[in-house]
């Protein structure tokens, strides 16, 4: 069982894959401190001084001190329920522009694929036959136009 386990987790696809995960997983990272670092503040102060971070709707006051509060921490603090939408917002932010960035990798990668493909030449499915000039398939081994047997 050692050996087949060893045999699926050294196959191309596996390792592949599994590297993937871990650079996906750095660049989501990355792209989590883009939107939150660099794209949210110029766009919050623009609005008005607004931290996305710190949007929330409280729900429920928490029984230790009551509302309203300052900061989402302050709520969580306060043992409050909050709806935090400023944080949903960065995190739809560093969707889009993950899932952008992967449609221009994959999108890369299939133009890189189809002009190999044109630069590769196509094989031949078809070939002569030589007693009547007529287009056979390349397995055949009989004419079906003129009955010759084909070598």
């Amino acid at each position: 069982m050692l050996n087949e386990f060893k045999k699926f987790a050294m196959r191309g696809n596996v390792v592949d894959m599994a590297v993937g995960i871990i650079i996906g997983g750095a660049f989501t990272t990355i792209v989590k401190s883009l939107v939150a670092d660099i794209i949210m503040p110029p766009i919050g102060i623009m609005m008005g001084g607004v931290n996305f971070a710190e949007l929330f709707i409280t729900i429920k006051e928490g029984a230790e001190v009551a509302g309203p509060y300052v900061t989402v921490e302050a709520a969580k603090a306060a043992g409050a329920v909050t709806i935090n939408y400023g944080v949903f917002i960065n995190t739809m932010i560093s969707f889009i522009i993950v899932a952008f960035s992967v449609f221009l990798l994959i999108k890369g990668m299939n133009n890189m694929k189809r002009k190999e493909e044109e630069a590769a030449p196509a094989e031949p499915t078809n070939k002569e036959c030589p007693h009547c000039i007529s287009q056979i398939a390349l397995k055949a081994t009989r004419c079906p136009s003129c009955t010759s047997e084909l070598t």
